[in-house]
């Protein structure tokens, strides 16, 4: 059974959801249209400047965290079917598992290895290539 995720995860996936869907972006559009065309009205004074300004800048402050908030969920999910991938796999690499909290010099290794494993594969497959 799924424990029930925290009200900041059900907003934070929400307001992701909304913040993605075509008419969010036609409603900022909108609002920055409808801004530009008061100018005249205020005078293009240094307050109608002020808002558009300040609403833009406080709404990527919090965007910011939304985005980061679904990167990590995102990220989270990625790795256990990656891991599961590696477990199921026969002779998959186990050591590979949870790379991603591994040091970086142990990730560095890794790739090292990895990048080995691939050039010996490849230099493989043109042998066999060749032998044809």
């Amino acid at each position: 059974m799924a424990a029930e995720p925290s009200l900041f995860a059900r907003v934070a996936q929400w307001a992701s959801c909304q913040a993605g869907r075509s008419w969010t972006f036609v409603a900022a559009a909108a609002v920055v249209v409808l801004w530009a065309l008061s100018g005249p009205f205020f005078g293009w004074s240094d307050t109608w400047q002020l808002v558009i300004n300040t609403g833009t800048t406080i709404i990527t402050f919090l965007m910011v965290f939304l985005i980061q908030h679904a990167q990590n969920r995102d990220t989270q999910a990625i790795h256990v079917k990656l891991n599961e991938l590696i477990r199921a796999t026969h002779g998959a690499h186990n050591r590979l598992i949870a790379l991603e909290d591994q040091s970086e010099e142990e990730l560095a290794a890794a790739r090292e290895e990895m990048r080995r494993v691939a050039e010996a594969a490849e230099a493989a497959r043109r042998l066999v290539e060749v032998k044809r």
